[in-house]
């Protein structure tokens, strides 16, 4: 017969630190809107059955529902910090698909300078298979160089449907020279998934840390032992508030966040044309010669031509039903101008992109503090 875990015991526990296997928050019984909140009863039960996940880790396993926490972007600085008085390799994961929103500008402040920096660039499957590796990689290269980060070596992965971890945890083995690792990088971009892959590859345990499409899932650091009596620690999502995902209530993430390959759609556009992606944002094409623009968003998420004229009339008129999905909570979209003097993609924070000809005006709109800029043509 088995004894009931005391509620003096549990309390002891709690005071020496229990963490959640999910999300690395310190387990706590006593603030509910707090992370790593779970009721005392359930507390017992975890504990019992060895699987110690706080509440918001159990209903985002169990039914797909995300909790708030009171985390803020200083509390993932602070935890970044600490790694600057480590001699560590650290595995930066990068979302291919979102490059703007996976880039911490000055990372080797946070994690220290003379610390080797390996990228990971996940989610490779999401781009056309016409784009070549070597080419990606140099275009790659070229966007940190421009937050200040230099690699020792960047990787191409997909940690959904990983081909090439072994040769991956190999580099990892070989540059990390008996030091822990850190992984490191912006929400959403895959780094728990592609930890999960590591622990099953080398561990055989499947799911130990909670993934999910909503961004900010891991809360506090996970460490996972390695072989020689190091670490393999997760630490939090940087949070950039400017990417779209985090405007976006659940239902409408699938909008935001693809699964599979993207499909370019391309337009033949005569300027003072306009292309609305779906009710969450604007492309206008104000000024140039007819060009093929092409289109990289997630393949449901429609998009519907007009004239430019009459375009603010059209959307108060069709947003909500020809163009879906729309937020009502985003507020009015806010306008962005540029010119184009080379091959350029127009970037709509965490959304997509759109490639553009040299030579034109045009005009990119989203909801105000989602960012909409420029940059060297990937594909």
């Amino acid at each position: 017969m088995t004894t009931e875990i005391s509620d003096e015991t549990i309390q002891q526990e709690l005071e020496k630190g229990l963490y959640c296997i999910g999300c690395g928050a310190r387990m706590q019984t006593t603030e509910p809107t707090q992370s790593g909140y779970l009721p005392m009863s359930a507390l017992k039960k975890s504990l019992e059955s060895d699987q110690l996940l706080c509440k918001r880790c159990f209903r985002l396993r169990h039914y797909n529902e995300i909790q708030p926490v009171e985390l803020t972007d200083d509390d993932f600085a602070r935890i970044l910090h600490q790694i600057s008085s480590t001699k560590s390799l650290i595995l930066y994961v990068v979302d291919v698909f979102d490059i703007s929103g996976s880039l911490i500008d000055g990372l080797p402040r946070f994690v220290g300078k003379s610390n080797p920096i390996l990228v990971v660039a996940n989610k490779v499957d999401l781009l056309p298979k016409s784009l070549k590796a070597n080419r990606l990689k140099q275009w790659l290269k070229d966007q940190l160089k421009d937050s200040g980060i230099d690699p020792v070596d960047i990787v191409l992965t997909s940690a959904i449907h990983p081909q090439n971890l072994d040769a991956i945890l190999q580099k990892i083995e070989d540059l990390r020279q008996g030091q822990d690792v850190y992984v490191v990088g912006t929400t959403n971009v895959g780094k728990s998934t592609f930890i999960n892959q590591i622990i099953k590859s080398t561990m055989g345990v499947q799911e130990l840390i909670t993934t999910s499409r909503f961004p900010g899932t891991t809360l506090d650091k996970i460490e996972i032992p390695l072989a020689d009596g190091q670490k393999l620690i997760d630490t939090p999502g940087i949070i950039k508030s400017d990417q779209m995902a985090h405007r976006l209530d659940s239902r409408d993430l699938k909008y935001a966040l693809p699964k599979n390959e993207i499909k370019p759609r391309t337009y033949q556009l005569n300027d003072q044309q306009t292309i609305f992606i779906g009710g969450l944002a604007r492309f206008d094409f104000e000024k140039g010669p007819r060009s093929a623009v092409t289109a990289y968003f997630e393949n449901n998420l429609p998009l519907h031509r007009t004239k430019l004229v009459g375009a603010d009339e059209f959307y108060q008129k069709h947003a909500g039903n020809l163009l879906q999905p729309t937020e009502p909570n985003l507020g009015p979209l806010v306008k962005y101008e540029f010119n184009t003097n080379e091959k350029t993609d127009l970037v709509f924070a965490g959304l997509g992109w759109i490639v553009l000809p040299a030579g034109i005006r045009v005009a990119g709109w989203a909801p105000k503090g989602v960012s909409v800029t420029v940059r060297r043509a990937m594909i």
